[in-house]
């Protein structure tokens, strides 16, 4: 499984090779599902946290928010994009992934280093809810990767597996 700097990097660098669908499988949806389940897991606590009054809840709120979306960044890095880019050669819109990932772990970086009351934390949340809705959008529109990768060669139920393990794994190293 590739580093996040090596998916971030040369289409060429040593990946495993994606799962592929057997011949007459219908294909599966779980890692698209697993990946959408995150974006409205993430969704949900945006809206709370635009709610939310106590300065303690929106700490809580962009805590949950920043330790998800670094998690999902990773496994869409690690295993996601690279299979999606092996499927269907579409380097342009993996490239505007990752640099949007980017964009996000930078403002990730400035909240986890801030909090209520620090300088223009409460905006750099707004604004990383944008980023994150945009990102989706992308992601989920009709002609976006994910649909891209449901035309593909992949085996989306191994694939999901495969996130669904590494997920578990960063999220347990995180509460260790």
């Amino acid at each position: 499984m590739p580093s996040t700097s090596q998916a971030a990097g040369s289409s060429k660098s040593a990946k495993k090779s994606p799962p592929r669908k057997a011949a007459k499988a219908k294909a599966q949806d779980d890692a698209l599902t697993l990946l959408m389940n995150d974006h409205r897991e993430v969704e949900g606590w945006f809206a709370a946290f635009d709610k939310a009054r106590s300065d303690d809840r929106k700490r809580e709120l962009a805590a949950q928010i920043c330790t998800a979306l670094r998690v999902h960044t990773q496994i869409e890095e690690e295993i996601f994009y690279p299979a999606y880019l092996d499927a269907t050669g579409d380097e342009d819109m993996n490239d505007e992934a990752i640099v949007e990932h980017d964009g996000a772990r930078k403002l990730i970086d400035e909240i986890e280093n801030g909090g209520p009351g620090a300088d223009k934390w409460e905006a750099k949340v707004h604004v990383l809810s944008e980023m994150i809705k945009h990102h989706v959008h992308e992601e989920e529109k009709r002609d976006g990767m994910f649909a891209r990768a449901r035309k593909a060669d992949l085996d989306l139920k191994a694939l999901g597996e495969d996130l669904a393990e590494r997920k578990r794994a960063l999220m347990d190293k995180r509460s260790a």
